[in-house]
């Protein structure tokens, strides 16, 4: 029993270097995109002008200043761009299971974010408003401590729940993980714009481009008079940790992208396809 024992680890022993072999084999996570020849992009198309769907030719196109840095990235890495369109909450878990490459989202690299995830450098500066009923401008429209007490929205998983609870209900320290019994979290934009149509909820907290493209498309709805700045600093590119490669060559088309000024010239083009489809 021993012997066999023994054989049998003498035997993986053998295999090790195989199996090392193979990984080393597998190069980098940028090496193994380039080998498929495909980047996987994953995002939650309900966000325009960053990311949304678009009747393009007859054909559900998603579209967005997002999806042009990703078609950006994927044309400097010489690769196709493949597009997973899923609710923003469950983004980074997709990422970090390898079923999509990197996720643009418009999404803000917060600490707690970063012990899971790694990201690239900022590629945009945000800011946020509320979304309100035309009818409760008197109420609500001009002082956002009007809010203090109301119910309020905001995507499940996204930064503007933590804006909600610290910057409208005064939460803070160790609270700003709890639930808060005044915000509602829902998984997509669309779902939260109905609730407060519907008076489920008094006010929708997005980012501020965001924000404008729903007020446009929805005549009873207004923007308030405040806005709130983004603490955490921006939004930017998820990468599965470990993959610094990758990060840099991102890094690399964010800066040329910026050089250029081509984010400010996404975001109008992305901007006047949102109001197109009003």
């Amino acid at each position: 029993m021993l012997k066999k024992t023994l054989t049998v680890f003498a035997a993986f022993l053998l295999v090790l270097p195989v199996i090392a072999l193979g990984q080393k084999d597998a190069g980098s996570k940028l090496d193994q995109i380039k080998a498929k020849g495909k980047i996987i992009l994953g995002t939650s198309a309900d966000y325009p002008p960053y990311e949304f769907h678009l009747l393009k030719d007859g054909k559900d196109t998603i579209v967005g200043f997002d999806v042009a840095i990703a078609e950006e990235i994927a044309k400097d890495l010489g690769v196709t761009l493949e597009i997973k369109d899923m609710n923003f909450d469950g983004l980074l878990a997709a990422l970090v299971s390898g079923n999509v490459d990197f996720v643009i989202s418009g999404m803000t690299p917060t600490e707690e974010r970063k012990q899971n995830v790694d990201f690239s450098d900022i590629y945009y500066q945000a800011v946020h408003g509320a979304v309100i009923r035309a009818a409760d401008t008197g109420k609500y429209g001009s002082d956002p401590a009007s809010l203090k007490n109301a119910m309020l929205g905001a995507q499940k998983g996204a930064i503007q729940v933590g804006i909600a609870k610290e910057q409208i209900k005064g939460v803070t320290g160790a609270a700003l993980d709890d639930n808060h019994p005044q915000i509602k979290e829902l998984g997509t934009l669309p779902d939260l714009i109905m609730e407060v149509k519907n008076g489920k909820v008094e006010a929708v907290v997005a980012e501020l481009p965001v924000a404008k493209a729903y007020v446009k498309a929805n005549p009873d709805l207004i923007l308030a008079d405040y806005t709130f700045e983004d603490s955490e600093g921006g939004s930017a590119i998820a990468v599965k940790k470990g993959n610094q490669d990758l990060v840099s060559a991102i890094n690399k088309t964010i800066a040329r992208l910026t050089a250029e000024d081509k984010i400010t010239e996404f975001v109008g083009t992305a901007s006047l396809l949102a109001d197109s489809q009003q």
